[in-house]
């Protein structure tokens, strides 16, 4: 049996493989900080303790088990191992587009305001430092960033677009692959997608993408600051390094060079000593979503249980945030209510019953209880969630 049909038909498999589940907790918060199941907790402890005893290879081994990583990595989003760079969070390699590409003063960045502002700094900094300018695109509702939208914002000193795959508060996907198609086709400019809230998810590919990061703690069930930072090799040389030490810069022997010649493929973006137990929990964590359940079906799921979660929220007269349906719906349900201290106190009962959720605010303080269950999540947990509401009101 597989492993997604046993997390529906086992509750004993469910509870261990994803220890958060215990003392009849409900997690519904893997756009936050994810819960990370069994596997990915077992392999870092195996990683831990064999640090402790000194068995860890530092050499060959773990370069090679590093190596087998970026395989993983490449495979989720269709990219090439040389193209992989194993770092988070997601800020470090957005950070490392900012810095590494030669602007000019007059460039144009294009961007969201109102994406995660991790994915917004990077790109304003970049005013005071070259004289860029920040072009802010305004969708009619928060999130809704088209095809159209972009095209209408693209000039001839558009250097780049950056933008996220889904957006954290509402739960848009964007159809990044013909923003990309469009870009590329009516424009010089290159293509940066903060990706953090796909991967893992939803099929999140880099043919028409030229960077991309994600850290691997939301949908990839995976751990803090180990992630993936994709750079399409053709930009190899466009995208400067901004980060050197022993690592991404040859030192044979570890004796330093008068020249500063650097490593093949994106190990020339990785400055020194690498996460290697997370990046291996990270591993796993893929491993388990892209290869032993199949991204298609994690997605199709994540929508099934998307629908019961909307299809009870509407019944009690909630408001929820952007799109419920469709392609560029997510497993993300943000939602609001006409009263807010009602809201807050609604939150603030569901996590005293042992049900995490995420509080958010948007820009006009509005506030949103925002859910958002992974593939082992069930009815089950949805109909406990709203006894509590219903309960509370």
């Amino acid at each position: 049996m597989g492993f997604l049909k046993r997390t529906q038909t086992d509750e004993l498999f469910r509870r261990e493989q994803f220890p958060c589940l215990q003392n009849d907790r409900i997690f519904l918060a893997h756009a936050a900080v994810t819960a990370v199941p069994k596997l990915v907790t077992d392999t870092m402890n195996e990683f831990n303790r064999a640090a402790s005893t000194g068995e860890v290879d530092y050499t060959d081994l773990l370069i090679n088990q590093m190596d087998a990583a970026r395989e993983t990595c490449a495979k989720i989003i269709h990219a090439k191992p040389n193209e992989i760079a194993l770092l988070g969070p997601t800020s470090l390699g957005l950070s490392l587009v900012a810095n590494g590409l030669n602007f000019k003063e007059g460039d144009e960045i294009i961007c969201y305001l109102d994406d995660y502002p991790a994915n917004v700094y990077p790109w304003k900094n970049l005013e005071k430092l070259h004289g860029t300018k920040t072009i802010f695109l305004k969708p009619e509702e928060p999130g809704t960033i088209t095809p159209e939208l972009v095209e209408a914002a693209l000039t001839e000193r558009t250097r780049l677009v950056a933008l996220a795959s889904c957006h954290f508060l509402t739960g848009y996907r964007i159809d990044f692959d013909a923003i990309g198609q469009l870009i590329h086709e009516k424009s010089e400019a290159l293509f940066c997608l903060d990706a953090i809230q796909t991967v893992g998810a939803f099929p999140t590919t880099v043919e028409h993408v030229d960077f991309l990061s994600a850290d691997s703690h939301k949908w990839m069930l995976g751990p803090m600051t180990a992630g993936i930072f994709y750079v399409a090799e053709e930009h190899f040389d466009k995208l400067r390094p901004s980060l050197l030490g022993a690592w991404n810069v040859q030192s044979p022997n570890f004796i330093a060079q008068d020249a500063v010649d650097f490593e093949s493929g994106c190990r020339r973006y990785e400055p020194g000593v690498l996460n290697a137990q997370g990046i291996l929990g990270m591993d796993a964590a893929i491993r388990l979503l892209d290869q032993e359940i199949g991204i298609d079906v994690v997605s199709k799921r994540l929508l099934e249980v998307k629908t019961h979660f909307v299809n009870e929220l509407t019944e009690r007269g909630f408001e929820i945030a952007n799109v419920t349906d469709g392609p560029n719906a997510s497993a993300i349900t943000a939602f609001t209510s006409s009263d807010p201290l009602k809201l807050t106190e609604l939150y603030q009962n569901l996590l005293n019953r042992d049900v995490v959720a995420s509080f958010r605010h948007d820009r006009e303080n509005i506030p949103f209880v925002r859910f958002s269950p992974h593939f082992y999540n069930h009815e089950e947990d949805a109909a406990r969630v709203f006894e509590i509401i219903d309960s509370i009101a």
